[in-house]
């Protein structure tokens, strides 16, 4: 595959079965709950409150699925697009959250920091990419020396920082992945895994969930839920994983558990890292945006600590790491040379 068909050609979005799969999967799951919604109206067994919140959240899976399916399939430059968009938005939903968006030097130093991020992941500059954390935080920290106000430097600086860490360095390497001639697959396999892992949480919660897990961070979360999302969340990335990575050095079934293990894990911890931004700031959504959701991190959050953890994981382990057997600076090559 050329630099231009992975960047913007989609003649080649069905090529793996991986991908077939899963976007079969999800668009007959989404049918299914819809139907299965209707159904339960019609038997009486739920009332219209409860009818009208559940429809509210398919109506939004049916956009969530499209914002997310949409630009996977189009090629890498829409990917890196997405996720570019997605981390200033939520990016600003926590600045809204904290307060941060009065202080306009530390918002556009955030800004420009993404910016920097994303034009590493769109270049395929890995050197950029990897130090362009360090960048940010240096830039976000000099900025804001410039409304010459001492008091609550620390504040804005620090919260600058946060935001930048989570939702421009993280989301990052999610966009990153599609420098690889795998990350049709890698990209959906990621996403699916990691938002089913909230829904066997939950379910293996109510099954046989009885002691706390963290209560004053989340109070709805227990260790029987996050045990059982442990097991089905590791099993189901482990088999899809099998067909993801086939041919690779990841395809062993210690590298597809382990992978299994850090979505469900880290997905927790994700979730629970937003749920005590949000107890300490005492606020029950991060947004209203997604209606039966609340705002984009409290639909994304899982992905915060997954995301870089599984990129170095298989950067590391994959024996041409994250594209690199793709050609790498491909917009400063051709204006620098080099």
């Amino acid at each position: 595959m050329t630099t231009q068909e992975r960047l913007f050609d989609p003649r080649h979005a069905l090529d793996h079965p991986v991908t077939v799969g899963i976007v079969a999967a999800v668009v007959l799951g989404l049918v299914v709950a819809t139907v299965l919604v209707r159904i339960l109206k019609h038997a009486g067994r739920i009332n219209d409150a409860t009818y009208r919140e559940l429809l509210a959240r398919t109506r939004s899976w049916y956009v969530l699925v499209a914002l997310m399916l949409v630009p996977i399939l189009l090629g890498a430059a829409w990917v890196c697009g997405f996720f570019l968009l997605l981390s200033l938005f939520c990016f600003r939903e926590f600045a809204r959250a904290t307060q941060l968006n009065t202080e306009r030097t530390a918002m556009l130093s955030v800004y420009l920091a993404i910016l920097i991020t994303y034009f590493a992941v769109l270049d395929h500059w890995m050197g950029l990419f990897t130090t362009s954390w360090a960048l940010g935080i240096l830039l976000i920290a000099v900025v804001g020396l410039f409304p010459d106000h001492p008091q609550g430097y620390l504040r804005r600086v620090s919260l600058a920082v946060v935001g930048f860490a989570l939702f421009g360095v993280s989301l990052g390497h999610l966009a990153f992945i599609s420098n690889d001639e795998l990350f049709r697959p890698i990209l959906l396999w990621l996403l699916v895994c990691t938002e089913l892992n909230d829904v066997f949480a939950y379910l293996s919660g109510k099954s046989f969930g009885r002691r706390k897990l963290l209560p004053h961070t989340s109070p709805n979360k227990t260790i029987g839920g996050a045990i059982g999302a442990v097991v089905l969340t590791t099993t189901l990335a482990a088999v899809i994983g099998a067909f993801v990575f086939r041919g690779t050095t990841l395809n062993h079934w210690p590298h597809l558990i382990m992978m299994g293990l850090l979505i469900s894990l880290l997905g927790q911890c994700g979730d629970l890292v937003i749920s005590s931004i949000k107890r300490d700031i005492g606020v029950k959504d991060m947004g209203t945006i997604i209606p039966g959701h609340g705002g984009l991190l409290d639909r994304f959050d899982s992905l915060l600590i997954v995301a870089p953890c599984l990129f170095h994981y298989i950067n590391y382990f994959k024996a041409n790491g994250v594209g690199l057997d793709q050609p790498a600076r491909i917009i400063t090559s051709a204006l620098l040379g080099g």
